[in-house]
């Protein structure tokens, strides 16, 4: 028989056990699959955190966005804008979640009370205290890097949590790319249909190479940095529900994560 859904209550427990206390700031990357059946779904799960990091606490995700035109930005850039023609344009208050993401960033999109930011490629999503902060005016070009939510993230003295999801989802890593001293640096220029003072227009977003990598490697580096990260006993590891779990310190992340960058990805 299957087991009964865990209490969201005691979901909040276990997220205090591993360490996280009121008025954190958190960045959320879980399986659902993994942490098990709770009392509401995903929703139970986003409450969980919530009652974690208490009133004065804040819970931020990435969400990106669904983009079915996406295929469109492997074209050569003249031929592009002509193809984007029929392209549901992006709205940052009504475009669904990148389904790649998971289902519980489209969740936490739509739970309410979560405060959205304003862009095509990378979007995120925050509730809490400090939401209106980190959400507010993110550069349009290099939006994972200085200025961007992942940065005031750090300044902030966030941390990134992670509930059984895989190695190579940390999105905090893009902005490390950012700060690597790294040559030759793989960039993209990409088009979208956006809607912007009430109106549908293409624009180009120009930005690192935040889907094939900075470099070519053989295999995932983040996951590979990642797991020498864990290995290291960086983080605060235990179980949240079903789900091996870990509390990373978003400043330790960002300095360990700069200098593996540069002795691996240099040559």
């Amino acid at each position: 028989m299957p087991h009964p859904p865990q209490r969201i209550e005691d979901i909040a427990d276990d997220l205090r056990r591993l360490g996280v206390a009121e008025g954190d700031l958190v960045m959320v990357h879980a399986s659902l699959r993994r942490i098990g059946p709770v009392e509401g779904g995903a929703e139970g799960v986003i409450e969980a955190v919530c009652r974690a990091v208490g009133p004065e606490g804040t819970v931020m995700m990435v969400l990106g966005a669904r983009d079915d035109h996406d295929w469109v930005n492997s074209l050569p850039e003249e031929e592009r804008e002509a193809q984007l023609a029929a392209a549901e344009p992006f709205d940052c208050l009504r475009t669904p979640a990148d389904p790649e993401v998971g289902v519980l960033a489209e969740v936490f999109r739509t739970h309410p009370g979560t405060v959205v930011s304003d862009h095509p490629e990378g979007r995120f999503g925050a509730r809490g205290r400090l939401a209106d902060h980190l959400m507010a005016a993110p550069p349009w070009d290099d939006y994972y890097g200085p200025g961007s939510a992942l940065e005031r993230f750090v300044e902030a003295g966030g941390r990134v949590l992670r509930l059984g999801a895989d190695l190579d989802t940390v999105t905090l890593l893009h902005y490390v790319e950012y700060l690597a001293d790294v040559p030759h640096k793989r960039r993209v220029l990409r088009h979208r249909r956006v809607v912007r003072n009430g109106s549908v227009e293409t624009v180009t977003v120009s930005s690192l190479d935040d889907s094939d990598g900075i470099v070519d490697y053989p295999g995932e580096y983040f996951a590979d940095l990642i797991a020498e990260y864990l290995g290291s006993g960086g983080a605060r590891i235990g179980e949240v529900g079903g789900a091996m779990s870990e509390l990373i310190d978003a400043r330790d992340l960002v300095v360990f994560g700069r200098t593996w960058m540069e002795a691996r990805l240099a040559g």
